[in-house]
């Protein structure tokens, strides 16, 4: 009964709304597509992190999470300046002088070809001379 003329986005008599299935399914997709930029945003210092093979890889890791569920930005950025910032290894060199000092402690004079300590040389007399210009 609807005269012919009608645009087409009103629905028509039989009740299927073309336009509306569409928008439906672009709102979906568009949802979808928005999350997953949101993950993929929310991942970027844990996956700078990882890629770049940091120590800090776990502390990163964790301040995402505080982030993710408190919905405080500033433990992500903290996370972000962590994943972009290079701290030192002191870890390393400090066990590898721990381990060497070990097996100093743990050696046995005179044992694998070390030669045995030396006893302390004898102590000479120092003549009157030497005592008259000694200082100490």
């Amino acid at each position: 009964m609807a005269p012919h003329h009608l645009p087409f986005y009103l629905a028509p008599g039989s009740g299927a709304d073309t336009l509306m299935v569409v928008m439906g399914i672009f709102l979906i997709g568009t949802v979808l597509w928005i999350g997953t930029l949101y993950w993929k945003l929310h991942s970027l210092p844990e996956r700078m992190a990882h890629k770049s093979q940091k120590l800090q890889f776990e502390f990163v890791a964790v301040l995402g999470l505080i982030s993710l569920f408190t919905h405080m930005h500033i433990f992500w950025i903290a996370g972000l300046l962590l994943a972009l910032i290079d701290i030192p290894d002191f870890g390393t060199p400090l066990r590898s002088i721990a381990d060497s000092v070990e097996k100093i402690a743990d050696a046995t004079p005179g044992e694998a070809g070390e030669p045995a300590e030396a006893p302390p040389p004898a102590e000479t007399p120092a003549t009157p001379k030497e005592k008259e210009h000694s200082h100490v």
